[in-house]
């Protein structure tokens, strides 16, 4: 509005609009610093937090008293969750696409859809049989899976007969047994007597009888499956005590870093290896360490005399196989020996391939954008990872043979930050102590009362490499937020697999007796709420398995308190230094059925 002289006049409804304005923005202005002074001492806070060592305790804990937890009690889960696999359930297959299985690759729930309910067992449900006698036989009702007895019988991977299930070791290209079979295998590859080979991985690895018999030659087999229609591989393989994980090769790379392998296998696995730019393949060569073997057996190898038995024709078979050496070829494999139904390839045992290759051809070398050893859901691409250089003992005929290269300082250490040969040294000689007190806290260790076993937040694999003489395996995890640590694992010719515990694990529940951890909630807690860990840790947990929790005074208390709602039983104890800041929790799962009532 304007007046007599032209100048604007503000009436009275627009002054009063101006003044709340103004206060507002006043409001504002100081809200917003006051936010940005607490998120930056609390992310300075997390930052000091996750950087300290598992084995260190925060300085910023010391001076305070314990979480506090009210008491808390867990519904059962219904029935129909005995066998639920949170990021890779079948019921939420529906919302993801075939195209390359990747309705099989890791699919976790929103946090709410989270299940804050105990996993119960089936009916019927026994402590499993014990190890090694677990290896050739187990509870039917353990894992009541009909429809693979009825469809694989027939190639003996298992039988049943009465209230068990036996394990012949047949396969469907080792019909006369799998024994048998390694024989063969080993008759080609010299490797595998001697200590040289360790570390391996079966791909499509069904009951994981492979896995199973090469424990005996030495070999550590991580036996990888996806949950479909073949119905519980990796829970049978677990089950008889075999290390095993869910996983397929579909659209992103497997959780496990470069050069670490020593041999891959597929029998019959029905991977297409040359399909989608050889992706697949490709992974192989990355996960392999130099100098490491690819062996195949079943289509196409030998389809001069298979070709019947494929639904397929030679020509279409010939192809296949002409293409699959091409492709091995181009990533620089050599074959190394081949007879039969079975073929053996090496990866190159340094770079003067790959420094060869031409930038045209395909598929191309992956450029420094790429990094070697990100796994945790990292898109597979369509090109070469050319192992580092400057690496010159971490090829296969380098690295100091089994058993030697267990306390043996791994050259990848120096990737570590602050990774030595002290650092090392003092880790291994600090585990041995460790263990030798957990022992004395849970005589059960080291006995066939705990055959599968889980480091959830390893360093360097100490804590596995000092129960090497003991009949247990250990799954070495690395939190895929942390320093990567996991190719000093594998150097040393131990398993692992990367893992963010904010996630649930892909196992299938009741298949570890015993779970470590080390500092994983001083280490997590901003990140990860201890509620439902504490609940993955329930769920993969086998009913009467144990719990070692070596964590801060400031957390055991509440996590003691979650423990009782899950229906553990736990004591605090000290650690071996008698550390008043650090103490060990020992807990025990207890063997409960299913009420009527179960929720959903």
């Amino acid at each position: 509005m304007k007046g007599s002289d032209g100048k604007s006049i503000i009436t009275q409804p627009e002054k009063c609009r101006i003044v709340p304005m103004a206060i507002i923005f006043v409001l504002i202005c100081g809200f917003s610093f006051y936010m940005g002074g607490i998120f930056c001492s609390e992310r300075n806070r997390f930052l000091f937090i996750s950087g300290q060592k598992s084995l260190e305790p925060s300085k910023d804990l010391s001076s305070v008293g314990s979480v506090q937890m009210k008491s808390i009690s867990f519904p059962e889960c219904g029935v129909d969750y005995q066998d639920y696999t949170p990021c890779t359930d079948p019921r939420r297959w529906r919302k993801y696409g075939s195209y390359r299985l990747t309705l099989l690759e890791r699919h976790c729930p929103p946090i709410f859809e989270r299940k804050e309910c105990l996993v119960p067992p089936p009916d019927g449900y026994k402590p499993p049989i014990r190890w090694p006698k677990s290896r050739d036989e187990c509870w039917y009702r353990n894992v009541p899976y009909d429809w693979i007895n009825k469809q694989k019988s027939n190639q003996h991977w298992l039988k049943k007969e009465g209230e068990k299930f036996l394990f012949p070791g047949g396969g469907t290209m080792f019909p006369n047994g799998v024994g048998e079979y390694a024989d063969k295998m080993q008759d080609l590859i010299p490797e595998m007597k001697d200590g040289t080979i360790r570390t391996a991985i079966d791909t499509g690895c069904g009951v994981a009888s492979w896995g199973g018999d090469l424990l005996d030659r030495g070999i550590l087999t991580v036996s990888l499956a996806p949950r479909d229609n073949h119905e519980a591989q990796v829970q049978f393989a677990l089950e008889r005590g075999i290390p095993a994980i869910l996983g397929v090769i579909s659209t992103q790379r497997l959780p496990f870093p470069s050069n670490s392998f020593d041999m891959a296998h597929c029998s019959r696995c029905l991977i297409p290896w040359t399909e989608f730019g050889g992706v697949y393949l490709l992974e192989i060569h990355r996960i392999l360490r130099p100098g490491g073997f690819w062996v195949l057996s079943g289509p196409p190898i030998n389809y001069q005399r298979r070709w019947r038995g494929w639904n397929t024709t030679i020509e279409e078979q010939r192809s296949d196989y002409e293409k699959l050496e091409e492709l091995l070829k181009s990533l620089c494999f050599k074959m190394y020996n081949k007879k039969g139904d079975i073929a053996v390839w090496q990866k190159s045992l340094d770079n003067n391939c790959y420094n060869k290759l031409a930038r045209d051809t395909y598929p191309p070398k992956c450029d420094d954008s790429l990094e070697p050893d990100s796994a945790w859901y990292t898109p597979l691409r369509a090109c070469i990872v050319v192992p580092n250089s400057k690496f010159k003992k971490s090829g296969l005929t380098s690295i100091p043979k089994w058993p030697e290269r267990l306390h043996t300082m791994p050259e990848r250490i120096s990737m570590v930050h602050r990774g030595s040969a002290s650092s090392f040294k003092h880790d291994d000689s600090t585990w041995k102590k460790r263990i030798e007190h957990y022992k004395k806290l849970l005589p059960d260790l080291g006995t066939d009362k705990i055959r599968n076993v889980m480091d959830m937040n390893t360093v360097y694999g100490g804590f596995a490499a000092a129960l090497i003489n003991d009949p247990v395996w250990v799954m070495n995890v690395v939190s895929s937020y942390s320093t990567n640590t996991l190719p000093v694992v594998y150097d040393r010719g131990l398993i692992g697999t990367f893992h963010d515990w904010c996630e649930a694990f892909s196992t299938y529940p009741r298949t570890y007796d015993l779970l470590h951890l080390d500092g994983l909630f001083t280490a997590e807690s901003h990140r990860c709420e201890m509620k439902y860990v504490l609940l993955e840790m329930d769920r993969i947990l086998r009913p009467n398995g144990y719990v070692i929790i070596r964590e801060h005074g400031y957390f055991v208390d509440s996590i003691e308190a979650i423990g009782k709602g899950m229906r553990w039983e736990c004591h605090k104890e000290n650690s071996e230094k008698g550390d008043e800041m650090v103490k060990v929790l020992i807990c025990q799962k207890q063997l409960w059925y299913a009420s009527n009532n179960g929720s959903r």
